[in-house]
């Protein structure tokens, strides 16, 4: 059985949308022995949310106030992302953190905010799934500091150099998000660093979720698999289909400071 690593995941929104709040919650998490620290990302969400803040800010807040946490957006859409601009963010916030930075990326989903139609980004999920892949190649290829040449449907790189690089080598470890039973998804993730399963329904769907991307992976390198759990749940039964990491939910709605810290200063489960 995998021993869970925690993690807080944090919808960054109206109490929780203050980075200076973050970063104390962040550095009070160390303390009490929590493993990561995670922020959504997000420009825009349904009311009766109001305000809503930049993740790499924040991030950036909790990585100055932290030293042994991981940190990371938990999940950055790429589709509405220029890579070539997250590849210098992930490269600083990496050296900031000094090695901290964990990377969730996915295509999004307009149907919470309306934040790719309100700003007039791609609505196809088909096409953001090509972008996403396509801006993968880029971050890949910018974080080994050769110089980038790409010439692709969606993106232009001619001969760019990403200096510095992230401090961790080959580059900042890649979580991919998406739904369990979607298989482009889940070969995607294959080809990353971890995949972190959206709306699972129940701890069976992680083994499967498992067992699918062992035989897509033909490397023996570690491979990540995050869940979002409440608080209170029975961790085991994760632990035993597979996961290594559990998020805590909470609520974008409503959620208070108060109610954070309150989970923090428990301490992650055992």
């Amino acid at each position: 059985m995998t021993a869970l690593r925690s993690g807080l995941w944090l919808p960054i929104f109206d109490e929780l949308a203050d980075p200076l709040q973050i970063a104390r919650l962040a550095a009070e998490a160390e303390e009490a022995g929590w493993h990561g620290v995670f922020v959504w990302d997000h420009v825009r969400w349904q009311a009766p949310v109001r305000a809503v803040a930049d993740p790499w800010i924040v991030l950036a807040a909790i990585a100055s106030a932290t030293e042994t946490v991981r940190i990371g957006p938990m999940v950055t859409p790429l589709t509405r992302r220029r890579p070539t601009k997250v590849a210098r963010e992930t490269a600083t916030l990496d050296q900031l953190s000094g090695g901290r930075l964990t990377l969730g990326v996915g295509i999004g989903e307009d149907r919470f905010g309306e934040e790719f139609s309100k700003t007039g980004e791609e609505l196809d999920a088909r096409v953001r799934g090509d972008m996403l892949d396509e801006s993968l190649e880029i971050l890949n290829a910018a974080w080994s500091g050769k110089p980038v040449r790409h010439h692709g449907e969606h993106y232009v790189v001619d001969g760019m150099k990403f200096l510095p690089t992230p401090v961790q080598r080959p580059g900042v470890p890649v979580w991919a998000a998406g739904f369990p039973g979607k298989v482009k998804p889940l070969r995607r993730a294959a080809r990353c660093d971890g995949f972190f399963p959206v709306n699972l329904g129940h701890p069976d769907e992680v083994a499967e979720v498992a067992e699918t991307i062992a035989g897509l992976r033909d490397s023996a390198t570690p491979f990540d698999l995050a869940v979002d759990v409440a608080p209170g749940d029975d961790l085991s039964l994760y632990a035993k289909a597979g996961a290594t990491w559990w998020l805590t939910q909470f609520s974008p709605h409503g959620v208070s400071l108060d109610t954070v810290r309150g989970v923090v200063r428990d301490g992650p489960a055992t």
